[in-house]
Formats: structure tokens, sequence, C-alpha cells
């Protein structure tokens, strides 16, 4: 027989329930994958993601490049934040050196990616921070990350992705798109009973077992394209055995409720009372130690919708004078006011010990874009305690290119990750940590 013919260029690996379909090769291989490290000690650290797409109204959002340090002054659009401005550190002069996508203001702002880094492929991603982070903040939590997105953002100048994450084959990894999913994969009691509970993760562990068992007795030789294809694949198999081992861990133990519970969301809600919303939920997700990493790709058309705009996100992001540039402004005041509510209710929850939520948080809102289709000088600013950062500050990068990874590296460092690297680093962000 050919070998042809023994190896089909689709392969199926199969139980006798379910069948889980391998990506397209010229033939097979396995790989598996190392797990996370543990987690220290001590008050928990914890991460936010805030993509805002489409950019900002860039000779209005950022300060004067000439005034640096403490003594700036904030922009006009941004005093909603001033009662926080000691607590706040905005950054200019970061950028990703591969981006190329003028629409994309969220699919490579967490990974710093090179889309086109595979030969004859048009897309290709990596891990986002977020990620890499809940693999040791994740650890001891009922869910390792959780990913808040909108309905239809793909349009918002977020590009391709349903949330902020990327897992680490560089696929996307899904959201919640609304804030009543959210409550309720967060809060919501399971009312299966055990039993059923059990039965259908043994069931599900079952396939997995097989299909990994199958891929072991295979050992005919493959190229590297397929090893590369299947080690892809595997990395998926892999998280998936993760997510049902920590399913399993979780059987019987019921959701935490927020001292100050938070009320089920309306299914009406949208652009800025959808946002205020998914605060609220990150809020209480703190509280009861439900996750340590939240991302959340932010809505733009609803948001200035909301805000009584008629235009759509991507025409407001090709502002100049008039309207358009009124309805940029708007959407950054609202973004600026609407933080400025998460700093207040982080400072004021407390932890065991009498701190804040806020003192042990590492928040980063920002883009890729800067505004209309510009990819230099990423819109960043960053807050909370979490990572150590000195804030209040306006930090102004010497070299116009430095990589906004040296932002995620110096996050990750921060708040206790020991990462050598990340994307396209060269290194921590040292002023963050130095007065």
């Amino acid at each position: 027989m050919s070998k042809r013919k023994q190896i089909q260029r689709r392969g199926f690996l199969r139980s006798t329930s379910a069948l889980i379909a391998l990506p397209a090769l010229e033939s097979f291989g396995f790989r598996r994958f190392a797990s996370a490290a543990p987690i220290d000690s001590g008050p928990p650290k914890r991460m936010v993601f805030l993509g805002m797409g489409f950019g900002v109204t860039a000779d209005r959002w950022y300060p004067d490049v000439n005034t640096v340090g403490e003594n700036y002054e904030l922009p006009e659009i941004l005093k909603p934040l001033a009662k926080h401005q000691k607590d706040i550190t905005i950054i200019q002069n970061l950028m990703h050196q591969y981006s190329a996508d003028g629409h994309s203001g969220s699919t490579f702002w967490l990974t710093g990616a090179n889309r086109y880094a595979i030969p004859g492929q048009s897309f290709h991603n990596t891990i986002s921070v977020d990620q890499v982070a809940a693999e040791t903040l994740g650890e001891q939590t009922r869910f390792t990350s959780i990913q808040l997105a909108a309905k239809g953002a793909s349009n918002d100048g977020h590009g391709p992705g349903s949330s902020l994450a990327w897992n680490r084959s560089g696929k996307p990894v899904a959201g919640l798109d609304t804030p009543v999913a959210a409550f309720h994969r967060l809060f919501s009691q399971d009312n299966t009973p055990l039993a059923v509970q059990q039965q259908r993760l043994k069931e599900q562990r079952s396939v997995l077992d097989t299909v990994l068992s199958d891929a072991r007795s295979v050992n005919r030789k493959i190229n590297r394209a397929d090893n590369e294809k299947l080690e892809e694949y595997f990395q998926s198999v892999r998280e998936i055995e993760v997510r049902l081992a920590k399913e399993e861990t979780w059987l019987g133990v019921e959701k935490k409720v927020p001292r100050d519970s938070v009320s089920q969301p309306k299914e009406s809600l949208e652009g800025v009372e959808e946002i205020r919303m998914m605060y609220d939920i990150m809020v209480a997700a703190m509280q009861v130690d439900a996750t340590r990493v939240f991302t959340y790709r932010m809505p733009v058309d609803s948001m200035i919708a909301s805000l009584g705009a008629s235009m759509s996100a991507h025409s407001m992001s090709h502002y100049s004078e008039g309207e358009r540039r009124t309805v940029s402004e708007s959407r950054d005041t609202a973004h600026a006011k609407l933080l400025a509510e998460f700093i207040d209710k982080l400072k004021s929850t407390k932890e065991a010990d009498g701190s804040s939520l806020y003192d042990h948080a590492a928040i980063t809102m920002g883009t890729n874009l800067s505004s209309v289709h510009t990819l230099k000088n990423c819109p960043t600013l960053v807050t909370g305690g979490g990572a150590g950062f000195k804030h209040g500050r306006h930090l102004v990068m010497d070299d116009p290119k430095t990589p906004l990874c040296n932002l995620w590296l110096s996050t990750l460092r921060g708040c206790g990750i020991l990462a050598g690297s990340f994307g396209d680093s060269t290194g921590a962000i040292d002023e963050l940590f130095t007065i």
C-alpha cells in the first residue's frame, strides 16, 4: 500500500463517542507542553487591560512633550481623571515595530507579533501578555482569566479576534460580549446535579485521553511544516486538558457572591452604560477573587451612539474639524470619566488586610492606533499599585520606536512574574519604577 493511501491528508483521531479532526497534514507527530509556574503567596496581584480600538484624538489626548515628569498639565479631554492624576502615568513613544494594519487597534496590541512572520501566510499572531500572566496568576482562581468584549467590535477598529487575548498558538481566545454573559459566567450558580457534572467531565476527559493515546501510537516521520501544525493542534488539546482539570477542581464549590452584590445587568445595556457595568463586574469579580487577569475589548460604535453621535466609529476616526472631531473628543472624555469611576471603586473596595483592590491591580488603558491609521506613539495610560510603578508622571521615551512590549515586560516583572523577555522587548522601562 502506498504511503499516500496509508496516511490520508486529512486525518482523524477517534473515540467511541466523539471524533476530533486533525489540522491539514501530510503526516503525523506529537509533543506535550509544560504547565505554568506556581504563584507567590500574599495579597493577590491582578492585571487589567482595557483596549479602546480606534485610537484617540491624538492632538488633544497626549500631554505636551516638553512637560515631562510630575509637573505636567493633564489635557482638557482627560480632566475627569484630575483627582487621580497622582495615580496615573501617561507614556509616549511606545509602538509595535511590526504594526502595519491601520484598522487593527487590538489584534496585536497585547502581543507585539509580526502578522507576516511566516512566509506564505497572511496572518500570524502570538500569545498575548495577559495569557502569559494568567498562567501564573490564574492558578488558584476558579477562572484562569476573563475576556470581556463587545458585540460587533471587529468593526470598531479592533481588528481580527474575539477579545484582546491570544493563546500560545496565536489563536484568539473567545470573549464574553455582553454584561449579562459576563455576570452569569462569574456569579450564577450551575444547578446541574453534581453527579451529572462529574459524568460530563468524565466523558470529555475520555475523549481527550483516547486522542492523546492514539497520537502517541503514531510513529511515522513528518516534515517540519507538519510538525509545527500538529504541535499547534496539541497545544490546543493541552489547553482543553488544563481547563477540564480546573473545572474538576471547582466542582461542587459554589461561586462566591460579592459583599456589595452586583445586580444582574439589563439585556439592553449598550455604549457608556455597558462599559460602566463591565467595570462594576470586574470589581465584583476581584472582590471574590474569581480571577486575577482581565481583558476588555471595549465598544466604540455603540459608545459614541450612546453619546448622541449618528456616525460610525470608522467615520469618526477620520476626524479633522467639525462634528467628527467633536465626537472623537467626547469619546475620549467619556473614557476618562469611566476610568475615573473605575479607579474610585477599586480604591474604595477593601481587601482583608485593609488595603484596597487598587493597591494590588496593574491597569493599562490603550490601543495600537493613535489616530486615523497612525500606528506610532500608541496611546498608553497605566495606573494601579500592582506592578510597583511610581505614578503621577508623564513619561516620554527617548526613542520614538520604543517597543510597547517593554511595557508588557515591565508589567509582568512588576507583578512578580519572572519573564526574561516578551515579544520584541528590549528591556523593562526602568523609569516606571523610579522617580
